[in-house]
């Protein structure tokens, strides 16, 4: 449910700027007053994602005072959020804060709270909130997700080793290579290295080698 990433046509990856989002699912505790709050935060991909995020955590929850959440996903730039019985604007609004304030895209979170028995007021509320929520955002990582670009080139097996200088120097990832009459290789390389790296190879090649793009992915840097 929490897959990152999708497969894209050349033009719309090409219209996909570089953002910030989860690595994965987050967890941590924050108690005050006996009060215990529980912050997931998890990376979605959409608004139906977001929402069985929220749903499987208030089920795993169903007994607690308060689940509240906040969540923002870039496409379309959508925010919604929840105090769910708290006090209007000490629970859903500083968590959605908290999530913009670190400009994280494609990101839920929700904060359940065990009510401990003691009052903790709009300011302590805010700040439980808020701090629980930076703490989970914490434990799952925050990475740069960038475009990556997929090609595909044969080479002579003599060329191969600097074909892969080539691939490293400009920051490609090898992802499969099979060496048969011509070494065949698989590569990612982010977006904006793709004509640098075309020019590279046209250069040490005399002309003799191009790379064929098959498509463009987007994942963490």
């Amino acid at each position: 449910m929490h897959r990152l990433y999708s497969y894209l046509s050349v033009r719309e990856a090409k219209l996909i700027d570089t953002y910030k989002t989860l690595k994965k699912l987050g967890i941590a505790e924050y108690v005050v007053k006996k009060s215990k709050f529980i912050g997931s935060a998890a990376p979605v991909k959409s608004d139906e994602e977001a929402v069985s995020f929220i749903n499987e955590i208030r089920q795993k929850h169903r007994a607690a005072s308060h689940n509240v959440y906040a969540y923002f996903i870039r496409k379309g730039q959508l925010k919604r959020y929840s105090d769910d019985g708290e006090p209007r604007g000490t629970g859903g609004v500083p968590v959605l804060n908290v999530i913009l304030k670190e400009n994280i895209s494609n990101c839920a979170v929700v904060i359940t709270r065990y009510f401990g028995g003691t009052l903790l007021g709009t300011g302590g509320l805010v700040r439980a909130y808020s701090l629980t929520a930076k703490l989970a955002l914490d434990n799952a990582g925050i990475g740069e997700v960038i475009n990556w670009s997929l090609l595909e080139v044969k080479c002579p097996y003599d060329f191969f080793s600097k074909l892969s200088a080539l691939i490293f120097e400009n920051c490609g990832v090898i992802i499969n290579s099979v060496f048969e009459t011509e070494v065949f290789v698989q590569l990612k390389i982010p977006s904006e290295y793709e004509q640098k790296i075309e020019e590279a190879l046209k250069e040490a090649s005399g002309g003799g080698l191009f790379f064929n793009c098959t498509g463009h992915e987007y994942g963490f840097k």
